[in-house]
């Protein structure tokens, strides 16, 4: 762990999961095996720079459980990853993985490197190196342990990864299930890019259209017409900001580490991102008012605000002043515990991390499953749809002696395409998950918060796990 980390990231979801498992009735010993990260591996090695220096590279690979297997978790590049923020987020990826019934247990992987810093050249040289480590340990594979991108990575990235592992291990031929995230050439899934995003519409969408939340907060029913705060433009708010304008709901401003924008009437999220492109900087937006301290954004009049960028920007300094009636953790970890409790006491209703970004680990169960089989989505159904559903179409026309309009029977003749099905899962997926949880808030009216309902669904599940195996006996 890094000397001037200011706390232990690991020991406060620790914290966050003591508070949740008083709310179960498993015993002390099962608890403290959930809870504990079952493999760390921590390494160095090292990799001759473009200017012929040799520099040694710090990596982690954490596996917190293997309740189910494989593991999964993304890997960062980051100059501050250290092994407890590696182990931290590996934990939450277990939680998350249970919560939206997705069979993976959690990992996590980092590398302490400035990708900034370095040619294109050496982050490939540093990649393959530290995917060879974690093979030479058994650290990777399609049923062991699956990767993913995280800060810093991306397709790129991950298509080094899986080519280096396909070299390593020949004839593997569930080799492109070894990483996630990938390339759709080298193996990748449609609809990858914006699952984070769409995830954090369901599952607000889902809470919104509980009638009983809503009145408790004085709102109404749906997200059409519902004021939106998004702090953050990268993919996650940006995809944030633009499927809940497309259904109805006004963004009506938008942070970023320069400052922030607002505007009553509603900003177009498409608009905002190629102003930034052109002149660097979202401020001076056409139409907009400047905020000129981004953080203040987070302080405005709305009915949501989706932090979708930095740890801990909500915290018991400035969580009194946050109007917000629902908040959507899209970020990891944007508020502090203090802040949870600030909240809790407002009757803000504060939809976790741990389960609402959990789109893009399920739309990463997807792309596995897609590279065990070995077709892709749609293949199989798409034309035997189109051709069932033009059969029923002409059959009712012909009977009713009406006809559908052209768009009308473009929508029901559409057979699925692979980016459809994935969205369906992921819909139904967060749809269930957001159910659970707020399931078990209602039956345990004592549970102080969503957060700890998520961390109570998810130890309810690994636990169940657990107990099954028989490891316990």
């Amino acid at each position: 762990m890094s000397n001037n980390a200011p706390y232990s990231f690991f020991k406060s979801v620790e914290k966050s999961f003591d508070k949740a498992s008083k709310f179960t009735n498993w015993e002390n010993g099962l608890l403290e095996q959930i809870k504990a990260c079952n493999s760390v591996y921590s390494m160095r090695f090292p990799v001759k720079m473009d200017d012929g220096r040799i520099e040694v590279i710090e990596a982690y690979r954490v596996q917190h459980s293997q309740h189910k297997s494989p593991c999964k978790g993304g890997i960062r590049f980051s100059e501050e990853v250290n092994q407890d923020e590696v182990m931290a987020l590996a934990s939450l990826m277990t939680y998350k993985c249970a919560i939206v019934n997705v069979p993976f247990g959690g990992g996590k992987g980092g590398i302490k490197i400035n990708p900034r810093e370095h040619s294109t050249y050496e982050l490939e040289k540093i990649t393959r190196r530290y995917t060879a480590e974690l093979v030479k340990k058994n650290f990777i594979g399609p049923g062991i342990d699956v990767p993913a991108p995280d800060y810093g990575t991306g397709e790129r990235e991950m298509a080094w990864i899986v080519d280096t592992y396909a070299s390593l291990k020949p004839g593997e031929i569930d080799a492109a299930g070894c990483v996630t995230g990938k390339p759709i050439t080298q193996g990748g899934v449609r609809g990858r890019k914006e699952a984070t995003g769409l995830g954090v519409f369901f599952g607000i969408r889902e809470v919104c259209n509980m009638k009983e939340e809503m009145e408790k907060r004085g709102l109404t029913v749906g997200v059409a017409g519902k004021t939106v705060v998004v702090q953050g433009l990268g993919n996650v708010g940006y995809h944030s900001a633009k499927f809940f304008r497309e259904h109805g709901s006004k963004v009506i401003a938008i942070a970023e580490f320069e400052g922030a924008i607002f505007n009553a009437e509603g900003l177009n999220e498409e608009e905002v991102f190629q102003h930034r492109k052109k002149t660097g900087s979202i401020l001076n937006f056409p139409g907009a008012t400047n905020i000129t301290k981004s953080t203040d954004a987070l302080e405005l009049a709305c009915d949501i605000l989706i932090p979708a960028a930095l740890e801990n920007v909500i915290n018991g300094e400035n969580a009194p002043r946050v109007q917000a009636k629902i908040i959507g953790e899209a970020a990891n970890g944007p508020l502090t515990p203090e802040a949870d409790d600030i909240f809790a006491a407002k009757g803000t209703l504060v939809v976790p991390d741990m389960y609402l970004n959990a789109g893009g680990v399920t739309v990463s169960y997807f792309e596995w499953l897609k590279n065990l089989s070995h077709v892709r989505y749609g293949r199989m159904e798409k034309r035997f749809t189109e051709n069932l559903n033009t059969h029923i179409l002409s059959q009712i026309e012909e009977l009713t002696g009406k006809t559908v309009s052209a768009a009308e029977r473009g929508f029901i003749m559409h057979g699925p395409e692979e980016v459809d099905l994935v969205h369906s899962g992921l819909e139904e997926t967060m749809i269930t998950a957001t159910r659970e949880i707020m399931q078990i808030w209602k039956d345990n009216p004592s549970i102080p918060d969503m957060r700890t309902a998520a961390y109570v669904c998810a130890i309810n599940k690994v636990g169940t796990s657990y107990a099954e195996l028989g490891i316990f006996p």
